[in-house]
């Protein structure tokens, strides 16, 4: 496959508020569904709509992790102790956990709170400012809420990136619902050109963005890290491909991690089998225009995995060159492509 090169000019301004909604429409989606909940939780629990948010689009990889999915539980509380309701085993620290199912998301998002707020070991976060979301970040790891030690920083440069923040400031009163500056990033991915056009055109200002070259895959069903795979061109009906394959359709969904839709929108591989908590080689070595997702993808391994190796979000975009961990612990968080291109790209 051809490179596909776009050239766009545009300024640092502009990239900051239109370029993030690229490859992350389904992270804005999120923020969309679910920032009135967060908001009534701050204001009947006192957690902070910035902290919630943050975690469950982390915990939830923007909700489409295999767990949200299956139990509607945003935040990856396990059963415990007294939990009497429904459960769904999941993969986690160990094979086969039990963690908490709800009936609805709000269900989940309550128990969240409810949990903070009853637990004796987060009990000092309540006495912190609820704007102060880098200390919440903090005290969460602190507490042992997760095990990830680059989870403060996850959390902060969601909420940062995001504009999480807004979101406690509405429930505090302190800010009008409507005027958070996530709602204007959201409306300007509906007319980037008209955003850009507003950019005043510097030489500094010049962004490439390209297509990852596929690799030459042969037609009908191989194998990548020992599991079953087919490499599908743009427009297939997936329904087409489950019925071939024999594999029922929701599964092709879960499998590959994606959204539901009737047909492919580019050429791409697709998993038969579950990915693999491991990828197919000790490294990868990130290649201009490759998302984290595509990454996940042609290494077969599933993105939580990838994100939990990395110290990542699934926001991030990691700089072209950089060295992502498949295998084991990155020493370090990668670097990030910290320009904002739009254009093509793979999701």
């Amino acid at each position: 496959m051809q490179n596909i090169r776009h050239l766009l000019l545009f300024t640092f301004l502009a990239a900051s508020i239109a370029g993030r909604t690229q490859g992350n429409e389904t992270v804005l989606q999120y923020i969309e569904t679910y920032k009135a909940i967060a908001v009534a939780e701050e204001q009947r629990s006192g957690v902070p709509a910035s902290i919630t948010l943050a975690q469950g689009i982390h915990e939830t990889m923007a909700g489409t992790s295999e767990l949200v999915l299956s139990s509607n539980n945003h935040f990856g509380i396990k059963c415990k102790a007294g939990w009497t309701g429904e459960s769904v085993s999941h993969d986690d620290d160990r094979k086969g956990e039990c963690f908490r199912k709800y009936d609805d998301p709000k269900d989940s998002y309550r128990d969240h709170s409810d949990f903070l707020k009853t637990g004796q070991r987060y009990a000092f976060l309540f006495e912190m400012d609820p704007l102060d979301y880098e200390k919440w970040a903090y005290g969460l790891k602190k507490a042992g809420y997760a095990t990830n030690p680059k989870y403060p920083q996850i959390l902060i440069k969601l909420i940062e990136d995001y504009h999480l923040q807004d979101f406690t400031l509405i429930a505090m009163g302190k800010m009008e619902a409507g005027q958070e500056m996530v709602a204007k990033i959201k409306a300007a991915s509906k007319e980037p050109e008209a955003t850009y056009a507003k950019a005043a055109v510097t030489k500094e200002t010049v962004a490439v963005v390209e297509e990852p070259v596929q690799p030459d895959y042969p037609s009908g069903e191989f194998r990548i890290n020992d599991t079953r795979v087919v490499f599908v061109k743009k427009n297939t009906p997936l329904l087409s491909i489950a019925q071939e394959y024999h594999v029922p359709l929701a599964r092709i969904f879960e499998f590959n991690e994606m959204q539901e839709t009737e047909e492919l929108q580019k050429d791409q591989l697709v998993y038969l089998q579950r990915k693999r908590k491991t990828g197919a080689n000790e490294y990868h070595i990130v290649k201009p225009g490759e998302t984290l997702a595509y990454i996940a993808s042609v290494e077969c391994i599933r993105m939580e995995a990838l994100l939990e190796l990395n110290y990542l979000s699934v926001a991030a975009r990691p700089a072209v060159g950089e060295q992502l961990y498949l295998h084991k612990k990155a020493p370090a968080m990668p670097k990030l492509d910290m320009r904002i291109a739009a254009g093509q790209t793979i999701e």
